[in-house]
């Protein structure tokens, strides 16, 4: 089959297409011929070890130390079952369905578990939509629904609301009832506003803990531009604020809040599961989550698709797709 495979750390131009060996499939396993694969955040930093903060060791002793242990990157799909193993009952050849893995999805086969992350695609999508989902509303449910314990009627600011899971947050944050504030540059205002948010506030123009006594239940930074020292100045007295990016400063303050009481600061790892992606498949279908493309790149340039998401600011995902088209996989199912 084709692949992409990386043999080493760097910039985009690491990627290359190759001919690789199918995966193979066990009794539990479901083989799916891959339609779309987006290039996500998270694919970025493995592609280029780039872990942030007190992450790099443990994030080079995961992946490898000096090279990447799996060769073939991508770690979200959409596609069409092809095969299924002698135990797989979820699951036959031909349903649609999208998911992720730890790695291998930017080929024309992935072979992920039946009880994996993985769901039948919303009837509203096509492939590439669906590819575009898991990375960033998985987070931005782990984040918003367990960590932060959003309830209805509370105020949420999420930063970096134009994001691969700012967008999913602000959809997210509303759906759950919260009054929703955005912060993100003037370019993409317009487009906060329309997912939904409120409130949109330009960084350029305003900083948003400049606001003391506004009283945010909760802070989402999907940036790791903001910081919990000043950004409690805006919080309610037992607010929370929630970070995707993990470092000395914020780890002090966990453990401190933790101990306190009142204010808490929080890091967390989104470990979505099945279920978690059949409820943002049930959110897609009530018309409450949608997702935003930005670009699509064919297989072989999977390259110049890491180098817009990393040199340029998408305002939406971008997503890789793999033969044959998605349009012709769609219409087979």
């Amino acid at each position: 089959m084709k692949a992409i495979i990386q043999t080493r750390y760097g910039a985009p131009d690491v990627l290359t297409l190759a001919e690789a060996d199918r995966p193979t499939t066990g009794d539990h396993d479901v083989l799916v011929q891959v339609a779309a694969s987006p290039v996500t955040q998270g694919d970025r930093r493995l592609r280029a070890a780039d872990f942030p903060g007190i992450a790099w060791l443990p994030g080079r002793m995961m992946m490898g130390l000096l090279r990447p242990k799996n060769r073939v990157p991508g770690t979200v799909f959409a596609g069409t079952v092809a095969a299924v193993g002698a135990s797989v009952t979820r699951f036959a050849p031909g349903d649609t369905v999208f998911g992720m893995c730890s790695a291998g999805a930017q080929a024309e086969y992935v072979a992920v578990a039946e009880d994996g992350v993985i769901a039948r695609v919303p009837a509203c999508l096509d492939l590439a939509e669906a590819a575009a989902l898991p990375y960033g509303a998985l987070s931005a449910l782990t984040f918003l629904r367990d960590l932060g314990q959003v309830q209805p009627g509370q105020q949420v600011l999420v930063v970096g609301a134009a994001g691969g899971v700012g967008r999913y947050a602000v959809q997210l944050a509303r759906h759950l009832g919260a009054t929703v504030t955005g912060v993100c540059s003037t370019a993409d205002v317009a487009l906060v506003r329309g997912l939904g948010a409120h409130r949109v506030i330009d960084y350029r123009d305003e900083d948003f803990t400049d606001r003391a006594g506004r009283g945010y239940d909760v802070i989402l930074d999907t940036s790791g531009t903001a910081r919990f020292r000043t950004s409690r100045r805006v919080l309610t007295p037992t607010g929370r604020f929630l970070s995707l990016e993990m470092s000395a400063g914020l780890f002090a303050h966990m453990a401190w809040t933790a101990l306190r009481g009142g204010q808490r600061a929080i890091f967390g790892i989104s470990q979505p599961t099945a279920a978690d992606l059949e409820t943002i498949g049930a959110l897609v279908d009530a018309g409450a989550l949608s997702p935003t493309l930005d670009s699509t790149f064919p297989l072989a340039l999977t390259a110049e698709a890491h180098a817009r998401v990393e040199r340029h600011r998408p305002r939406g995902e971008v997503v890789v797709t793999v033969a044959p088209p998605v349009a012709a996989l769609r219409a087979a199912a």
